[in-house]
């Protein structure tokens, strides 16, 4: 089974920014290949010594939050271990390891609040991702429209198929029009300087 290790030099080196967030099926497949097995473990709790220091709470950030959502793409699955990842990553703040990272692998400690459906983890992903990772503003913007759907709708709506959840009218209208790519686009348009 991988290591932090072998996870950071995988994640930050073989795929990089350019694959971080491309996704499609080459990349879903040899995440699946390599470390089903280990989200598998962390799923089941059996990483969790992992979460002490910086370099182990990245990697089990990567397992737990990244990887899920290579591995299983379209199911529930995806978001399994979404719990974990973030009190992991509440830790990680608190302790103040997530800032011992440099940027870009930085943004990994702030994923899972950008990810969370609660309304006041969003606050604090447009928190940690405007004041503490500078070298991309794309990443305030992103969380900017994360915190606009949570806000909207309370939940995710790209996630209600996967999850088994009914989809509401309005939600649907979202979905229809383009979801939270047209959230991107419209806050991009109406950035400084755009």
């Amino acid at each position: 089974m991988a290591d932090p290790v072998e996870v950071l030099e995988f994640w930050l080196h073989e795929i990089g920014p350019e694959g971080w967030y491309a996704g499609g099926e080459a990349i879903d497949t040899v995440c699946r290949d390599r470390f089903l097995d280990l989200w598998q473990a962390a799923h089941d709790g059996g990483l969790e010594h992992w979460v002490d220091g910086t370099v182990g709470t990245l990697a089990y950030l990567i397992v737990t939050d990244q990887f899920p959502r290579n591995i299983h793409r379209g199911s529930a699955l995806a978001f399994a271990t979404d719990a974990r990842s973030l009190a992991a990553a509440k830790k990680a703040v608190a302790e103040g390891w997530d800032m011992n990272a440099p940027e870009p692998e930085r943004q990994f400690f702030y994923m899972p609040f950008e990810h969370s459906e609660d309304p006041a983890d969003q606050v604090l992903a447009v928190e940690y991702l405007t004041e503490r990772l500078s070298s991309d503003p794309d990443m305030a913007l992103h969380a900017r429209a994360h915190q606009e759907v949570i806000t909207r709708f309370g939940r995710f709506p790209t996630r209600n198929a996967a999850l088994g959840r009914i989809s509401s009218p309005e939600e649907q209208v979202y979905l229809d029009e383009g979801g939270y790519a047209a959230v991107v686009s419209r806050l991009k348009s109406h950035a400084p300087g755009a």
